[in-house]
């Protein structure tokens, strides 16, 4: 069954040329547009359940402006970064702004429709090599405040602490269940509660959440 697409690039025949691929295979691309700052506006009138977003220098300040603005307006919208993958606070910046997947420019369309199905199913859609780089640029930065990291704590359990711990270390749900003896459903929901009360949309930016607020840092100081 084929996908409700939106596909934006900076550069237009980039855009025109995946949605004309993604069509072949079965897709429906309800719009194509260039620059990817074009991409909320574009969402905004439409019902994508997926949006490709081609960004050609990730690392700018303002890259992900449009994508801050689908998170705010349209939540229901996987938002996928097509960008490059040489400058990993880029790609850490995309997930930190609410992106669902992040798939090397220079993918085959076979890798960019799996990016789509997984998203499309609420998991995240990145390679792992590109997760970890992720993960260590989004626990880099240094804390805002306590005042925030305080606030977080209020609302999370001892246990969530100890899953959102587990997630800025990268395991995944059974690596999660394993490491607390838990059962896997039972982790899924822990993991599903902090995303939640974090205001969090992927695992990955409940990290960068955690990261720039100094949470664990709090947490180990005791």
């Amino acid at each position: 069954m084929g996908v409700r697409l939106v596909v934006v690039d900076d550069h237009r025949l980039l855009a025109e040329a995946l949605a004309a691929a993604l069509q072949l295979r079965g897709h429906r691309v309800l719009a194509v547009g260039s620059p990817a700052g074009a991409a909320a506006d574009l969402v905004a009138g439409r019902r994508p359940e997926v949006c490709l977003l081609g960004v050609a220098a990730p690392a700018e300040p303002g890259a992900f402006d449009g994508l801050r603005r689908i998170r705010r307006e349209r939540p229901e919208v996987a938002v996928i970064v097509l960008g490059p993958v040489g400058e990993l606070r880029g790609v850490a910046g995309a997930f930190a702004a609410g992106a669902a997947g992040y798939v090397p420019s220079d993918e085959r369309i076979e890798v960019v429709e799996r990016a789509i199905a997984r998203a499309r199913a609420g998991e995240a859609a990145v390679a792992a090599e590109v997760l970890r780089g992720a993960f260590d640029q989004l626990l880099s930065p240094a804390p805002e405040s306590d005042d925030d990291a305080v606030r977080l704590l209020r609302l999370l359990t001892r246990r969530e602490v100890e899953v959102l711990a587990r997630i800025a270390e990268g395991e995944d749900t059974a690596a999660i269940a394993a490491g607390m003896r838990i059962a896997a459903s039972t982790a899924r929901t822990h993991v599903q509660r902090v995303l939640m009360k974090l205001g969090a949309r992927t695992r990955l930016e409940a990290a960068a959440v955690a990261a720039r607020t100094g949470l664990l840092d709090r947490v180990a100081r005791g």
